[in-house]
């Protein structure tokens, strides 16, 4: 969606003075157009774009012209760029030398951006894998040499004719001059025109292998503050091996990653639309990256903002970050609200009505301390966390057996209900060797058996990076390429599987083996992604210098992405998201505290509960999800508790809790619950429904807690929810038993199901139910009615 402000003449902003970037213009050679950005800077010291509002004008057009806000050389000599704005105005000198001496084009340099830029070589057009019309492309460009021969040397040179370029059908096609079936993606007379023509006029060479590469690109400005319905054009400048610089702001590919809060419109140009946040704006060009990050407070923020309670160090960062947004928190949730949230978050559990009862009896200023201290070792936290970490691991019965599936994810719950620091269980993982049937952590190298399938595995679970992409091409929105793929995929050569029996492996490495990436036969070192090249392993598994490390306090990843799984699985929301994707392009909502949180992890030797702690005794966690005015909008800075359903296997054991009748799990013993089971592929129509994950993927987006029409279905309609409510031994049935009047009847339900007693609504509802059935009847009606409300089925 394209956010274009309309800006009336009557809402030019005053300016002291502007500024225009770059000053002087120079141009010729390689650089034979500019961009221009004119900044404003208002009285109070804010600075504000203005390029596309401020009147441009070339003094003498024989020497430079206007394209735009784009200045493009004509002839060698000397003029100037006048510009003015809100009656300010500034003389840029330009100077024009070597205009008529074309550099020598380069296909690397110059014409592969084109062709990325142009989507020539995305996967919709030439760049899929059966080509379009006979004319194929590498992906995203990653086999230039390739794609070099595919141009000149096949279709019988007509894709390139030197005695006319402008009929090549490189370039008439790209302008539409002859029909094409991608349209016009440039026109006659642009840049990409013109270098497209000079290449081919120049004989279509590939270029000098000394001629300087791209070392990387910059983006001014790299962050800046718009208000709503503002706009902001950008600079990018590539830099080469020599030094040299290059304006690429009209050849670099564009994207936002939140496009409500910042979108593009040409090359560069932002606009803002009406909702607060940030937003990250990624530029590539020829296999780099960069972002800019565009703020976007609320147009209405507080003039003075208050003095906020702070619990920890984490809420100092949060507030820091509300301020600079003009975002007021919500309150603090009610104690009912918060034993809720902290029984369902931590243990996957409701809280009984004695603990409810208990915890609101408890007159001590920091008994939510002590509720938090509480949870974390009760053994329902091993239960519900080692099924998400199963998760995760890809602990799949389909894949591993029965006794492989059983026995690691046994292993993972003994690691977590011994709070064993995860650095140390994360380590003996990833050099796990040994019977798949007798030690557990061995089945990881079974879910994931091959380098490749490892190397997507391990890198995107331990440490955020979706290497995926880079198996076959550079990854088209990260630095990572297939040296980084296959140099991690060297660790896993040699790996080996023996069968022992029915679902049983003998894992082990048989020692290092060199890997070549497929089709170049090329040797890649093995390294880790970013890490520096091993060629003296010293011992036999060379997993072991793999796991040092990933594991390792240094390693810029791992201690981040486990620090963002737990903010994302307490807040609803990760600093990074998705929590996995951890890249330059995709940078967190609040990079301070996350810079914090995963200090903490490391610090605290790898203790994950005492990051837990930290986490659920800040006031941000326990704020109410109820916005205010001033944060109804907002998602991206914890200003309230994000709402988020119940996950399927805690939703099941809540409508067994709160009915009093357990689920019968086939082949479990009586009682089992569904956050205890090991077994992902146990038949239960409820838990599919609901979205438990079938462990396919090495993350959580395998489990879903969106709602559908048929979980809604199910929890009106459903038979089995019908007998759990009505079951005899149910809870229901005792207190009908027991003769319980019908006002302890509803509170009973409420504080089994809600955690706290009925408000008025309620209770209206349950005397128009008793009045006119049976106790029992009413009694169920009732609890029919709770099981599928909002305030049931939601972490609120």
């Amino acid at each position: 969606m394209l956010l274009t402000p309309v800006v009336a003449e009557d809402a030019i902003r005053p300016a002291e003075s502007i500024q225009v970037t770059p000053s002087p213009l120079r141009l010729g050679g390689a650089n034979r157009q500019r961009q221009v950005q004119v900044t404003a800077r208002a009285a109070d010291g804010t600075v504000f774009d203005v390029t596309h509002q401020a009147t441009l004008t070339v003094v003498d057009r024989s020497h430079a012209v206007l394209d735009g806000t784009t200045v493009r050389g004509v002839a060698d000599g000397q003029t100037r760029l006048q510009v003015q704005y809100a009656g300010r105005s500034v003389e840029v000198p330009i100077q024009v030398r070597n205009f008529n001496r074309f550099p020598p084009v380069h296909f690397l340099n110059d014409i592969m951006p084109i062709l990325s830029k142009l989507g020539c070589n995305s996967g919709g057009c030439h760049g899929k894998q059966s080509g379009q019309n006979g004319f194929r492309l590498s992906i995203f460009g990653f086999d230039p040499r390739a794609d070099y021969d595919a141009l000149v040397k096949e279709a019988r040179g007509r894709r390139v004719f030197q005695a006319s370029p402008t009929g090549s059908l490189l370039v008439a096609k790209s302008t539409n001059r002859l029909a094409h079936g991608g349209g016009a993606r440039t026109r006659v007379g642009s840049i990409d025109h013109e270098l497209l023509s000079q290449w081919v006029s120049q004989g279509a060479p590939w270029g000098n292998d000394n001629s300087p590469q791209i070392a990387s690109i910059q983006i001014e400005p790299a962050r800046r503050q718009l208000g709503a319905r503002a706009e902001q054009q950008l600079l990018v400048t590539a830099t080469f091996s020599n030094g040299s610089t290059r304006d690429i702001t009209s050849a670099a590919a564009y994207a936002s990653n939140a496009t409500l809060i910042a979108d593009l419109e040409g090359a560069g140009r932002i606009h803002t639309g009406s909702v607060p946040g940030e937003a990250a704006i990624m530029v590539s060009y020829m296999g780099h990256v960069a972002t800019a990050r565009i703020t976007v407070p609320r147009e209405d923020r507080p003039k003075t903002f208050p003095l906020l309670p702070v619990h920890n160090r984490i809420d100092e960062f949060v507030w820091a970050k509300l301020k600079r947004m003009g975002i007021l928190p919500s309150p603090i949730a009610s104690d009912t609200v918060f034993l809720r949230r902290l029984h369902l978050d931590s243990l996957g559990t409701l809280p009984s009505p004695q603990a409810v009862r208990s915890f609101l009896a408890d007159k001590r200023p920091d008994r939510r301390q002590h509720a938090i201290d509480a949870v974390l070792t009760r053994p329902e936290f091993s239960d519900y966390w080692a099924q998400k970490w199963a998760d995760v691991l890809l602990v799949d019965r389909d894949d591993l057996g029965e006794r492989g599936a059983f026995e690691f994810h046994r292993w993972l719950r003994q690691q977590l209900l011994t709070n064993r620091p995860y650095d140390e269980w994360a380590r003996e993982l990833l050099t796990a060797t040994g019977n798949s049937g007798r030690y557990g952590p061995v089945n990881f190298f079974r879910a994931a058996r091959t380098p490749v399938e490892l190397t997507r595995s391990i890198s995107q679970a331990f440490l955020g990076i979706r290497l995926d992409c880079a198996q076959c091409h550079h990854h088209p929105f990260e630095k990572w390429g297939q040296d980084d793929f296959y140099g991690m995929a060297g660790f896993f050569k040699g790996l080996q599987h023996k069968t022992l029996g029915p679902g049983r492996e003998l894992v082990f490495h048989s020692g290092y083996q060199p890997t070549r990436i497929p089709l170049s036969e090329r040797l890649a070192p093995t390294r880790p992604p970013g890490g520096q090249v091993i060629t003296d392993f010293g011992e036999t598994d060379p997993r072991v210098r793999l796991a040092r490390w990933v594991t390792g306090p240094k390693n810029p990843y791992f201690a981040r992405l486990v620090a963002n799984r737990i903010w994302k699985h307490f807040l609803g929301r990760g600093l990074v998201e998705p929590e996995d994707d951890f890249r330059s392009t995709n940078p967190a909502t609040n990079p301070a505290l996350l810079d914090y949180l995963a200090d903490q992890v490391v610090a605290g030797g790898f203790d994950l509960r005492a990051v837990m702690k930290q986490v659920l005794a800040s006031r941000v966690y326990q704020l109410s999800s109820v916005p205010n005015e001033t944060n109804q909008g907002d998602e991206q800075n914890y200003s309230h508790f994000l709402v988020k359903r119940l996950p399927a296997a805690v939703l099941m054991d809540a409508i067994s809790e709160v009915t009093g009748s357990p689920e019968p799990f086939e082949g479990m013993p009586r009682g089992t619950r569904a956050i205890q089971l090991w077994d992902n592929r146990l038949p239960s129509y409820f838990l599919d429904t609901f979205g438990r994950s079938e462990r396919r993927s090495p993350c959580e987006c395998g489990s879903s807690t969106e709602p559908t029409m048929a979980q809604t279905l199910h929890l009106m309609n459903a038979p089995e929810i019908d007998a759990k409510i009505v079951a005899p031994g149910g809870r229901i049935d005792r207190l009908i038993i027991a003769g319980a009047p019908s006002r302890r009847i509803v509170e009973q339900l409420c504080f089994s199901a809600l955690g706290r007693g009925p408000n008025p609504r309620e209770l209206q509802a349950a005397e128009r139910l008793f009045a006119g059935r049976t106790p029992r009847r009413a009694a169920e009606d009732f609890l029919w009615v709770l099981l599928n409300s909002y305030d049931f089925l939601f972490v609120h």
